[in-house]
């Protein structure tokens, strides 16, 4: 059996893993059983899907055309907001943020429909840019409440316009479907 030793606290601690090397070699051996009885219950044993298939997904599977049509929305919002130093998904941020009280980091990762970590990560170049502050949350002190600054606000004013416009001339591109029954749709899926 296999030991390490480590310095923890100021003390010596040894760790011994000698039954976590037994059973990860246990399971590198049954690997190639495992994969083995996989590609038995495959109904195609290694052979791609028919083109048929191929093209029935390009065609109606509706993550791959909800996911293309967010990249193009993403990419017509960014375009347009470049101007006023935002992209389409600071403008989403910033505008969370516009309440009359601050919000918490877990409600705008729950709007926003990201982790925390994530939202973490693209909170920190608006704070820097001293869009936003990030506080101590009075009523519980392990958590943070979100603030729009002065700039963040002056931000959000210059972009509203612009947002309006982007906003109307893609609801343009929509005339056949009802810009509301499709807002309801994406909702009914998130």
């Amino acid at each position: 059996m296999a030991a390490y030793e480590n310095r923890v606290g100021g003390r010596r601690s040894r760790l011994q893993f000698g039954f976590c090397k037994n059973r990860c070699n246990q399971n590198i051996k049954l690997m190639p059983k495992r994969i083995a009885r996989a590609k038995g219950r495959s109904e195609n044993s290694g052979k791609a899907p028919p083109l048929e298939f191929t093209l029935q997904v390009r065609d109606t599977c509706l993550c791959l055309h909800v996911q293309r049509a967010a990249r193009a929305l993403a990419r017509r919002f960014d375009e347009a907001l470049r101007p006023v130093g935002l992209t389409s998904g600071q403008f989403s941020l910033l505008m969370s943020l516009n309440r009359p009280e601050a919000p918490t980091i877990g409600s705008v990762a729950q709007l926003l429909a990201v982790d925390r970590t994530t939202l973490t990560a693209n909170l920190k170049p608006l704070e820097r840019r001293g869009l936003l502050t990030v506080t101590v949350d009075p009523a519980d002190r392990r958590g943070r409440r979100l603030l729009l600054t002065a700039a963040g606000r002056e931000a959000l004013s210059a972009a509203a316009p612009i947002w309006k416009r982007a906003h109307a001339e893609t609801e343009a591109l929509l005339k056949r479907l009802r810009a509301d029954d499709l807002r309801a749709g994406l909702r009914a899926l998130s």
